[in-house]
């Protein structure tokens, strides 16, 4: 993203940028992220995505590209070629980020009552597929290392959990008014996914479908996506006949004010034209995919 000289009203994470009237006015007539909520659901066809997979892991004993690792990468590069999907709300405002993250959470063990650890990716728009998923693995190997969190926002979050109450409850409406005037320290928002472009959910790891998930009030994170199991389904394809395929559900919600429907719309068939066509995650994240919108 661009590194233009900060101006007069943008935040450290963002420019300020107009919209349209309506969505102006929305963002005070709807404070709440939560109150803003829409909900977006697709069926990927992800036959060609696992036949990519095939070739792309073959001879690989470990460290195997997944469908995750595609589905980082194709939300990544829809967000640089729709940049308002990479906009948020705070302060009854409307900014534009200054860099592409994405964020998700990891178990240290799939086993009931490990701990969870906060991942948070910040793109550049000359990495490719296999930069991110060389990118994840790492950072999933490095924190598996640990039964608990060894640093970083898991830690804070561990040292605030601590405070008393009455301590706990006040840090957090200090936070929550720094929040809205843009105004949180760098060591509170780092690597918090809350304050992340897209925050993704792979529920299909864990064997379960994908859900509509909340967004926060807190942060500025605009865009929740979680990823079912894959699965196989009838498909009607684009000649007519029907053809046993396999796919994976996706389930998005999204802060209506940083858009409208119609560019929702279309940057969700971008993202599917992107996962049928797994041969451009090998491109960087920046340069445009070809798609026609028409």
């Amino acid at each position: 993203m661009s590194k233009e000289r900060v101006k007069w009203g943008d935040r450290r994470d963002g420019k300020r940028v107009t919209a349209p009237g309506l969505q102006t006015v929305m963002t005070a007539l709807f404070p709440k992220r939560t109150e803003s909520e829409v909900y977006l659901h697709d069926t990927l066809d992800a036959t060609e995505l696992l036949k990519y997979l095939a070739k792309k892991n073959e001879g690989r004993e470990d460290g195997k590209m997944t469908i995750f690792h595609c589905v980082i990468t194709c939300l990544a590069k829809m967000l640089y070629e729709r940049p308002t999907m990479n906009r948020f709300i705070q302060g009854y405002r409307i900014y534009e980020r200054n860099e592409i993250s994405l964020s998700f959470v990891a178990k240290r063990r799939f086993a009931d009552g490990t701990e969870e650890s906060l991942m948070y990716l910040i793109t550049n728009p000359e990495e490719t597929v296999n930069d991110i998923s060389a990118r994840i693995i790492g950072d999933v190997r490095e924190m598996r290392k640990s039964e608990h969190s060894t640093g970083g926002i898991d830690e804070l979050l561990d040292k605030f959990a601590a405070l008393p109450r009455p301590l706990l409850a006040s840090s957090i409406r200090v936070i929550r008014w720094l929040d809205f005037w843009g105004k949180n320290p760098k060591f509170l928002t780092d690597g918090d996914p809350n304050y992340s472009s897209i925050l993704v959910s792979n529920l299909g790891s864990i064997k379960c479908p994908s859900v509509y998930h909340h967004l926060n009030n807190y942060g500025t994170n605009s865009i929740m996506v979680t990823i079912g199991t894959l699965h196989k389904e009838e498909i009607l394809m684009d000649d007519g006949h029907k053809e046993i395929r396999d796919v994976v559900d996706i389930g998005a919600t999204l802060d209506e004010r940083i858009g409208d429907g119609f560019y929702f719309a279309r940057s969700l068939k971008l993202v599917r034209y992107i996962f049928e066509h797994p041969e451009l995650l090998e491109r960087p994240l920046g340069e445009p995919s070809g798609f026609d919108y028409q």
